[in-house]
Protein backbone atom coordinates (compact mmCIF):
# COMPACT_ATOMS: atom_id res chain seq x y z
CA UNK A 1 0.00 0.00 0.00
CA UNK A 2 1.18 3.45 -0.78
CA UNK A 3 2.15 5.78 1.75
CA UNK A 4 -0.34 8.51 2.15
CA UNK A 5 2.27 11.32 2.04
CA UNK A 6 3.59 10.13 -1.00
CA UNK A 7 0.25 9.86 -2.97
CA UNK A 8 -0.51 13.76 -1.94
CA UNK A 9 2.96 14.25 -3.34
CA UNK A 10 2.61 13.17 -6.61
CA UNK A 11 -0.41 14.86 -7.10
CA UNK A 12 1.71 18.12 -6.96
CA UNK A 13 4.61 16.71 -8.50
CA UNK A 14 4.41 14.28 -10.76
CA UNK A 15 8.28 13.98 -12.08
CA UNK A 16 8.70 10.94 -11.07
CA UNK A 17 6.01 8.11 -10.18
CA UNK A 18 5.45 5.92 -7.04
CA UNK A 19 7.83 3.52 -7.99
CA UNK A 20 11.11 5.91 -8.08
CA UNK A 21 10.29 6.88 -4.38
CA UNK A 22 9.84 3.45 -3.38
CA UNK A 23 12.95 1.91 -4.51
CA UNK A 24 14.89 4.83 -3.40
CA UNK A 25 13.67 4.13 0.00
CA UNK A 26 14.37 0.57 -0.46
CA UNK A 27 18.12 1.39 -1.64
CA UNK A 28 18.43 3.80 1.08
CA UNK A 29 18.25 0.34 3.36
CA UNK A 30 20.32 -1.28 0.79
CA UNK A 31 22.97 0.76 1.14
CA UNK A 32 23.63 0.60 4.55
CA UNK A 33 23.82 -2.89 4.27
CA UNK A 34 26.61 -2.64 1.86
CA UNK A 35 28.34 0.26 3.65
CA UNK A 36 28.01 -1.82 6.73
CA UNK A 37 26.10 1.19 8.09
CA UNK A 38 23.64 -0.20 10.00
CA UNK A 39 22.75 0.46 13.55
CA UNK A 40 23.67 -2.50 16.27
CA UNK A 41 22.64 -3.17 19.55
CA UNK A 42 26.04 -3.29 20.57
CA UNK A 43 27.23 -0.42 18.83
CA UNK A 44 28.83 2.83 20.52
CA UNK A 45 25.70 5.53 20.75
CA UNK A 46 28.03 7.99 18.66
CA UNK A 47 28.42 5.45 15.73
CA UNK A 48 28.46 7.26 12.22
CA UNK A 49 25.29 5.53 10.41
CA UNK A 50 25.24 7.93 8.09
CA UNK A 51 25.42 7.33 4.30
CA UNK A 52 26.90 9.59 1.71
CA UNK A 53 25.23 11.28 -1.58
CA UNK A 54 28.09 9.62 -3.44
CA UNK A 55 27.87 6.03 -1.45
CA UNK A 56 23.88 5.99 -2.40
CA UNK A 57 23.61 6.98 -5.58
CA UNK A 58 26.05 3.81 -5.85
CA UNK A 59 24.02 2.10 -3.58
CA UNK A 60 21.15 2.52 -5.94
CA UNK A 61 22.68 1.70 -8.98
CA UNK A 62 24.30 -1.70 -7.19
CA UNK A 63 20.33 -2.64 -6.28
CA UNK A 64 18.62 -1.54 -9.59
CA UNK A 65 21.65 -3.83 -11.62
CA UNK A 66 20.89 -6.69 -8.88
CA UNK A 67 16.55 -6.43 -9.53
CA UNK A 68 16.61 -5.07 -12.70
CA UNK A 69 19.82 -6.84 -14.76
CA UNK A 70 20.70 -5.40 -18.19
CA UNK A 71 17.58 -3.33 -17.79
CA UNK A 72 18.21 -1.37 -15.31
CA UNK A 73 18.78 1.45 -17.75
CA UNK A 74 15.54 1.31 -19.55
CA UNK A 75 13.82 0.79 -15.99
CA UNK A 76 15.63 4.60 -15.08
CA UNK A 77 14.66 5.77 -18.36
CA UNK A 78 11.38 5.13 -17.63
CA UNK A 79 11.34 6.81 -14.10
CA UNK A 80 12.88 9.79 -15.70
CA UNK A 81 15.73 9.11 -13.53
CA UNK A 82 18.84 10.20 -15.64
CA UNK A 83 21.87 11.45 -13.99
CA UNK A 84 22.66 11.41 -10.01
CA UNK A 85 20.96 14.90 -9.64
CA UNK A 86 17.79 13.31 -9.95
CA UNK A 87 18.82 10.54 -7.42
CA UNK A 88 19.15 13.63 -5.06
CA UNK A 89 15.76 15.13 -6.28
CA UNK A 90 14.04 12.13 -5.17
CA UNK A 91 15.92 11.86 -1.94
CA UNK A 92 14.83 15.31 -0.91
CA UNK A 93 11.61 15.03 -1.72
CA UNK A 94 11.52 12.08 0.47
CA UNK A 95 12.94 14.10 2.87
CA UNK A 96 9.96 16.60 2.36
CA UNK A 97 8.25 13.99 2.85
CA UNK A 98 9.05 12.76 6.06
CA UNK A 99 10.30 9.75 4.48
CA UNK A 100 13.56 9.58 4.82
CA UNK A 101 15.57 11.61 7.56
CA UNK A 102 18.12 14.58 6.92
CA UNK A 103 21.15 15.01 8.76
CA UNK A 104 22.98 18.56 9.10
CA UNK A 105 25.75 16.90 6.62
CA UNK A 106 23.38 16.59 4.11
CA UNK A 107 22.89 18.91 1.03
CA UNK A 108 21.14 18.12 -2.84
CA UNK A 109 24.67 19.20 -4.08
CA UNK A 110 26.31 16.22 -2.58
CA UNK A 111 24.11 14.19 -5.49
CA UNK A 112 25.18 16.80 -8.37
CA UNK A 113 27.32 15.47 -11.55
CA UNK A 114 28.99 12.46 -9.56
CA UNK A 115 29.15 10.17 -12.67
CA UNK A 116 27.45 9.53 -15.37
CA UNK A 117 24.27 6.99 -14.70
CA UNK A 118 24.10 5.64 -17.59
CA UNK A 119 27.31 3.76 -17.69
CA UNK A 120 27.04 2.97 -13.81
CA UNK A 121 23.92 0.52 -14.81
CA UNK A 122 25.19 -0.83 -17.56
CA UNK A 123 29.05 -1.78 -16.96
CA UNK A 124 30.08 -5.00 -16.15
CA UNK A 125 31.46 -3.75 -12.95
CA UNK A 126 28.76 -2.64 -11.50
CA UNK A 127 27.52 -5.95 -12.12
CA UNK A 128 29.92 -7.78 -10.16
CA UNK A 129 29.98 -5.76 -7.47
CA UNK A 130 26.24 -5.81 -6.97
CA UNK A 131 26.32 -8.85 -4.90
CA UNK A 132 23.83 -9.50 -2.50
CA UNK A 133 23.73 -8.79 1.09
CA UNK A 134 22.61 -11.07 4.17
CA UNK A 135 19.33 -9.33 4.57
CA UNK A 136 19.02 -10.03 0.61
CA UNK A 137 19.81 -12.87 -0.29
Amino acid sequence: MMDLKLLNFLRVDQRFPAETYQFVCEAVEYTQVLYKKVPDEADHPDTDYHVSGQELCQGVCALAVREFGYMAHTVFRLWGVHTTDDIGQVVFNLIGMGLLAQSDRDDITDFHDLFCLEQALTSTLTLETAQPQEKYR
